[in-house]
This record gives structure tokens, C-alpha cells and sequence, in this order.
């Protein structure tokens, strides 16, 4: 088997333009985004202050496990738009197609709720201006970024997220130094210490909003494997894709665990939701002066930045399916500049989602379109664990000591990662403001199954024809 087989022999291929910065930069934008932001608040309301720690370490075991199966398969086979090609390789064909299509889902209607994000923001300076005419100024400027070049791209997204990561690292010293009174509280409150941890309970709802919030907090850690998605645009593979999934790791648990320690600490369950970050009204019970205005507009940066990864990464999709030959030839069409703008063009509609939250009931359409986005990259991180395990099992033992990087404690680490991967999925059931996610998960999925179905028999019957 030739596991250096790649889909970017195609005449219509990706130029090689990221570098180790991109790549890191590129998942670390694709993950501190709407869910870290906003999505924490909602999870501190449903499962309180401890439980909001368990489960975002729950997160980054998750997240640990499907990386390492993700480094594997991605090294080995440095593919762009590399999930569902696994999937297609070493599970099923209708798997992978089925795959592509939950990814793509995840990241247009992830890119939906970025852009509501954003003018959920923008309320705070303007609380008269309706959030539907912020919602189509960033789908445009979105949309620029990502049809310029690759590289115009990664460059901007590398700088977005450098400004999220100094964000992040001043929110965790900040909030520790109120917790323990070095920075003054608002109206002279005293310091907090860690009484808002204890003072409702360990866990104030039960034990099961731990597992109700998991898809929410595995919709926050979404975006680490778009460092399988940009393999293919990738120099050296084998060299800059381990690095990347270790630092990203790394960083992510520190930021992550860090962030949500903070607000835990400093955030009252009552004043937790989605309608403002918490981080916001963090900083807004903290003396600093235009300390949460300020927050307001990195935070503005950050989630923009997380749409323009979700953009990038819902285009590459419909362009992989597009060069597999299961949608038109005009999706995996590249411009001079190498970008599929045709592709990206259409996975930009997930934008006018936002159009629509914005208007209809923007604080609970946005929990059920996180629920829906994070119930398919979910799915798609069930996909990445099963392949990795099969892919293991496919190979000689020559070919297995052969392998560039390997992921350790094999069959241990697929098998707990898709284990927990579906916990995730079984808790959404027990959520009603989350429960949409498998009504219109699960369809989607029988969906493409059965369009998988007619699309190859379509494909067999037009090279029949040719013949």
C-alpha cells in the first residue's frame, strides 16, 4: 500500500505555500473562537463553576486523543480535505462522502454563528443598530480574505491570532490577579478567591449537565484538526504537522483550562448566557477603566478570525468532494491565485444563517446552531478515531516501523477517543435547547448516505456511457 498516495496529483492542485507559523496559528484560530467566547457562559449557567472544569478537561483529553490519530493518518497521507478521504480509504466510500459533508456543515454553520457572534459585539457599542447590518459587512470582509491567495490568508490569520493569544494570556493574569485582589473589584466588592467555585454547590444541577455540555465544549475545542485539512497546502508534512499538533495541544490546555478557571472563579451563574461574552462582563465587574471595551473588540478580532478559518475550511471540503468527482467540476475549479473561489463562494452561504439568527430569536437559534455544529464535528472526530484504528490494522509491521510518526498506546488511544466522542453525541439528548443537533443531525447523516448512494450509481452509469 502506498500510503504517500496523494489527491494533489490532480493537474488542479493546492500551491505548498503554508509554513510551521501558519499551520499553528491556523488551528489555534480556528478553535479560540465563538465557542471559548460565548459558549462558556452558556456552559457555566447549565453545569456551574466545577462542572464547567471537568468537562473542558474532559475537552482536551478529547481533543488530545482524535490529534494524536489525526498526526498519524495526517503525516502518512498529507491530503487537503484529508478527513473524509480516510474515512473513504479505511472505513467506507459512503462514510468519507458522508464525512465531507458533516464537516462542511460544521464549519458553514459554525461560520454562521461566528458572524452572529460578531454583532452580538457590536451591540455593545451600538445597542441600536440591528445586528443583521453587522452581520452582512463582516460576511464581505470574510469573504475577501479568503478569495485573495492561500498565503494572503494564512498571513492575516496568523496575525489574528496572535492578538487572541496575548488576549488570552491577559485575561488569565488579569482574572487572577481580582481573584485574589491584586486588581480591584468594581464598587470595592471584596476580592472573590474561589467562593464562586464553591459557594453554589459543587455541581448546583447534577452530574448529567457535565455530559449535556460536551458537544458545546467540543464545539469550543473545534478546529485543532484543520491542521489535517491544510496538510495538503502544507511544506514538509512530516516535519511541520507533528510540531504543530504538539504546541497547539500544549497551548490550547493552557489557554483553555486557564480561561475557564478565571471566569469560573469570577462569573456568577446567574450573569452567565450568550448574549454577552462573559469575558466581557467579566472584566466589567473588574476596576479597570475601558478594560471591557477593549476585551470587546479583541474578542470581536478573535471571532472573525474563527469565521475565516470556518471559511477555509468548509471551501477546501466542497473542493475535495468536487476533485473525487462526487459534486460538479466547477467547485474544484482554482483561480490564478490557486484558491477555489467558486467553492468558498457557496460555503459562504452559512453566513446568511447568520442573517437569519440575527433576526429570529438570536439567543436561542445560537445555541442550536452550536449544538448542530458541534454535533458534526463531533461525528467527524468518530471518523478520524476509526480511521486511524483501521488504518493501523491495514499496514504490515514492516510498514507500521516504518511510519514517519505514530501515535502512541495504539489501540488504546482511538478506541477512548471514539468512546468519548460518543458520550458526547448520547448527551445531547438529555439538553431540550440542545436536542435540535440530533433531530437534524442524525437526518443529515441517513441524507448523504442515501445521496452517496445515487451519486455513485450516476458515476457508474456515465462511464458506462463513455465506454
Amino acid at each position: 500500500m502506498n500510503t504517500q498516495q496523494s489527491i494533489s496529483s490532480n493537474k488542479n492542485q493546492f500551491k505548498r505555500t503554508m509554513k510551521t507559523r501558519h499551520l499553528i496559528m491556523l488551528s489555534l484560530g480556528g478553535v479560540i473562537g465563538t465557542g471559548l467566547f460565548f459558549n462558556t457562559g452558556y456552559i457555566i449557567a447549565t453545569a456551574g463553576a466545577i462542572g464547567t472544569i471537568i468537562a473542558y478537561l474532559i475537552g482536551a483529553l478529547v481533543v488530545y486523543l482524535v490529534m494524536l490519530c489525526l498526526g498519524e493518518l495526517a503525516v502518512a497521507i498529507p491530503e487537503t480535505g484529508a478527513f473524509h478521504t480516510y474515512a473513504s480509504r479505511f472505513i467506507s466510500p459512503a462514510t468519507g462522502y458522508t464525512v465531507a459533508w458533516l464537516y462542511w456543515l460544521t464549519w458553514t454553520v459554525a461560520l454562521g454563528s461566528s458572524i452572529t457572534a460578531a454583532g452580538f459585539c457590536m451591540k455593545h457599542w451600538f445597542p441600536n443598530t440591528p445586528i443583521w447590518v453587522w452581520c452582512s459587512t463582516f460576511c464581505t470582509v470574510i469573504l475577501a480574505l479568503n478569495i485573495v491567495t492561500a498565503q494572503f490568508f494564512a498571513e492575516s490569520e496568523f496575525w489574528f491570532s496572535i492578538i487572541k493569544v496575548i488576549t488570552i494570556i491577559i485575561f488569565i493574569i488579569a482574572g487572577a490577579a481580582a481573584i485574589f485582589g491584586f486588581v480591584p473589584m468594581k464598587n470595592d466588592i471584596p476580592a472573590p478567591f474561589l467562593h464562586n467555585i464553591t459557594d453554589n454547590g459543587w455541581f448546583p444541577n447534577g452530574v448529567t449537565p457535565i455530559i449535556m455540555t460536551m458537544v458545546s465544549v467540543n464545539f469550543a475545542f473545534s478546529g485543532t484538526e484543520l491542521i489535517g485539512i491544510a496538510a495538503g497546502e502544507t511544506k514538509e508534512p512530516e516535519k511541520t504537522i507533528p510540531l504543530a499538533i504538539k504546541t497547539t495541544i500544549l497551548r490550547l490546555i493552557i489557554f483553555f483550562i486557564g480561561t475557564v478557571f478565571v471566569l469560573a472563579a469570577l462569573l456568577p451563574m446567574d450573569q452567565a448566557g450568550v448574549i454577552e461574552s462573559p469575558f466581557v462582563t467579566v472584566f466589567e465587574n473588574i476596576g479597570l477603566p475601558y478594560a471591557a471595551d477593549c476585551l470587546n473588540f479583541v474578542i470581536l478580532t478573535a471571532i472573525l478570525s474563527a469565521a475565516n478559518s470556518g471559511l477555509y475550511a468548509s471551501g477546501r471540503m466542497l473542493w475535495s468532494l468536487s476533485n473525487q468527482g462526487t459534486l460538479p467540476k466547477c467547485f474544484s475549479k482554482l483561480n490564478k491565485t490557486g484558491v477555489p473561489a467558486f467553492a468558498i463562494s457557496i460555503s459562504m452561504l452559512g453566513g446568511l444563517l447568520a442573517l437569519l439568527t440575527s433576526i429570529i430569536a438570536p439567543n436561542t437559534v445560537f445555541v442550536a446552531l452550536t449544538a448542530i455544529s458541534g454535533f458534526a464535528v463531533v461525528a467527524v472526530w468518530l471518523s478520524i478515531c476509526a480511521s486511524h484504528f483501521f488504518f493501523r490494522k491495514s499496514l504490515t509491521r514492516e510498514e507500521q516501523e516504518n511510519l514517519k510518526y505514530k501515535a502512541p498506546f495504539y489501540p488504546l488511544v482511538p478506541i477512548l477517543g471514539f468512546i468519548l466522542c460518543l458520550i458526547a453525541c448520547i448527551g445531547l439528548a438529555f439538553d431540550p435547547e440542545q436536542r435540535i443537533a440530533l433531530y437534524c443531525g442524525i437526518p443529515f447523516v441517513v441524507v448523504c448516505f442515501i445521496a452517496h448512494h445515487f451519486t455513485q450509481a450516476h458515476q457508474k452509469r456515465v462511464a458506462k456511457n463513455e465506454k
